[in-house]
Order: structure tokens, then sequence, then C-alpha cells
């Protein structure tokens, strides 16, 4: 495997780009549909995956979240619920490309709910002004980086839905990158600047995702991909 820089940085940015066409795949095969349930449709989309890129192997658990399953942090695993004709879900995929990581996660509103579509509009457009203000702060650790999200998410009428907002990526797997784990997400704990290199000297590079959630209504909704490249 490559350590060189601009090779892990194209490697990481080719291994989100199959990303990007798988999730472009999932819609226009009309996968998420009313009728299926999650798993059925995380299965389909590992399927679809293994169809386009041979067999791929996921560094964590495929993730197909509807209705009020899309409240869930990441690490709870809720019962398997069948999609609805009004529903929110979100996918999370994190497929392995040549030993580099890609982690993706899109929403996909059905039916007319403005609410639905809004939140799920206000997703990218919170994610772009999460990695400007990244841009914008060289000195920038986890801790700021997870407030800045925090107070768009709050400014749009949404809360975040996790403890975090971001993980380091890199060559599988990419926990091995460094062994304190406040260090390795966006998350209040974390104090230490995400601009570093990890032990091995290698640049550290890192997932933003935006989890947002409307706790009275309900639901919500995701999405992530690179930061740093």
């Amino acid at each position: 495997m490559a350590h060189d820089e601009p090779t892990r940085a194209a490697r990481l940015l080719d291994a989100q780009a199959k990303a990007a066409r798988l999730f472009v795949e999932i819609e226009k095969r009309g996968l998420v549909a009313p009728g299926r349930g999650e798993r059925a449709v995380s299965d389909q989309i590992r399927d679809l995956a293994n169809e386009l890129f041979g067999t791929t192997r996921h560094w964590h658990k495929r993730i197909v979240r509807s209705g009020p399953n899309t409240l869930k942090p990441y690490k709870e695993n809720p019962p398997d619920r069948v999609l609805c004709s009004d529903d929110i879900v979100f996918a999370d995929f994190g497929p392995i490309f040549e030993e580099y990581e890609a982690d993706f996660g899109r929403t996909f509103v059905l039916g007319d709910d403005p609410v639905k579509h809004r939140l799920r509009d206000d997703l990218p457009r919170i994610f772009g002004a999460g990695r400007r203000f990244f841009a914008d702060t060289p000195d920038i650790t986890g801790e700021r980086l997870y407030a800045e999200v925090e107070r768009l998410a709050a400014a749009a009428g949404w809360a975040l839905g996790g403890w975090h907002a971001g993980h380091l990526v890199g060559e599988f797997p990419h926990e091995w990158i460094d062994g304190a784990d406040t260090e390795s997400y966006i998350t209040p704990a974390n104090d230490t600047p995400l601009r570093r290199t990890d032990k091995a000297g290698r640049t550290c590079h890192w997932i933003l995702e935006i989890h947002l959630v409307d706790r009275e209504r309900e639901f919500g909704g995701f999405y992530e991909e690179l930061l740093t490249l």
C-alpha cells in the first residue's frame, strides 16, 4: 500500500467517487421505495455495490434507516422497519476500495412532506458551511468544528443526532491510525487540532457527517463525505 500523500489523497478521492456512483445508482434504480424493509434495501445496496465494483467489503455496518429510526445514532440497532409512502430514509455505507475507505451518507424523501424536504435540503447546505468553516480556520479542533456544526443546525431549526460530527478516515482500518478515541472524532471532547499527522507521520484525513433530527416530529436525516480533500 502506498503511503505518499498524493497517492493516499488520490485513493481516498477515488473511493469516494465510487461511493457517490453507488448512490446515484441507488436512486436511479429506485431501491429506496415504500413497502421494502430496511434490511432488504441494505442487502440490495450491498448487492449493487458488488455488481458495480466486484465483491466489496464494508468497514462498518451497513445502515438504512427510516421514519423514527432516523433519530438513532450509529451505535444503536433499531428493529427492522418497512418503508412507508411518506417516509424520510437515510443510507450510510462504508465500502472499502483497494484497501482505502469511503464513508458516504445521503437522505431520501418519499412523498411530499415539506418539512422532510427542507431537512433533506438543509443537510448538504450545513455540510458545505461546516466545510468552509474548517477551510477558514487553520488551527481548528474537533471541539470547535462540532460547536460550529451544532450552531448551524440550531440556526436552521434542527438538533444534532449524535455525540460526534465526523471521524478519521484512511487506509483500512482507520481506527488503528490513532489509539485515542476522542482524538479520532469531531466531538466536544477533542481539543486537538484536526490538521495534524498520525503516529506514522501521515496526514490525518477526516469525514464530516451531519445528522440532523427533529425530535418533536420524530425523524432525522444524514449526510456525510470527505471533509479534508
